[in-house]
């Protein structure tokens, strides 16, 4: 079984909605096991990340980087760091913001030195750009143009109840589903050395 663990912050639910999108693309590959993990109860949660294969980072992109909560979180790994405790885990982030770009690549380079600096294997996305074209649309998957993770958009007037579109979360299963997918093809090669 394949443990994955999504950890996340979310100030007004936009990017809540986003974390149980890619945990539904997680969950959707069989032999997987998955939680959602908010960064506010991370207490209860030390020894699923310790033992997870992968994990998945996500936060709003605040002012051009990862949210305050969210750099509390990684601050506290630090101990974890000194121990190589997540050394040759997957990682893979994703951020979400009002604006269409927001800075939010800012965010999930935040999260690849992060990775890096635990010595974690980063997975990005695997799509092509969509709604590129006169013939795209909001719809599209990977409308904003991502390949280091996974970014989505959120009008600022509007509620997690219509935000961010439907072809963003259609974007963070499929990006949930291809984290899965690569952790377990990692373990199972680390598992046959």
């Amino acid at each position: 079984m394949t443990k994955i663990a999504v950890v996340f912050h979310s100030g007004y639910g936009h990017t809540a909605k986003v974390a149980e999108s890619v945990l539904h693309g997680v969950q959707s590959v069989a032999g997987t096991e998955a939680r959602l993990v908010p960064v506010g109860d991370v207490e209860q949660h030390w020894d699923f990340l310790d033992g997870a294969d992968g994990i998945i980072f996500g936060s709003p992109t605040y002012m051009g980087s990862a949210s305050a909560p969210m750099k509390a979180f990684i601050d506290s790994t630090s101990g974890r760091w000194m121990k190589q405790a997540w050394k040759d885990k997957i990682a893979a982030g994703f951020t979400n913001s009002a604006s269409q770009s927001g800075d939010k690549l800012d965010t999930l380079v935040q999260f690849v030195v992060f990775a890096s600096q635990m010595h974690m294997i980063w997975v990005g996305l695997d799509l092509l750009p969509g709604n590129n074209s006169s013939q795209g649309s909001t719809e599209d998957l990977n409308r904003l143009g991502s390949s280091t993770g996974l970014m989505t958009q959120s009008n600022a007037d509007q509620s997690p109840d219509v935000a961010p579109p439907a072809g963003d979360l259609a974007t963070a299963e499929h990006f949930g589903k291809r984290v899965a997918t690569a952790t377990r093809q990692w373990v199972a090669g680390r598992n046959a050395l």
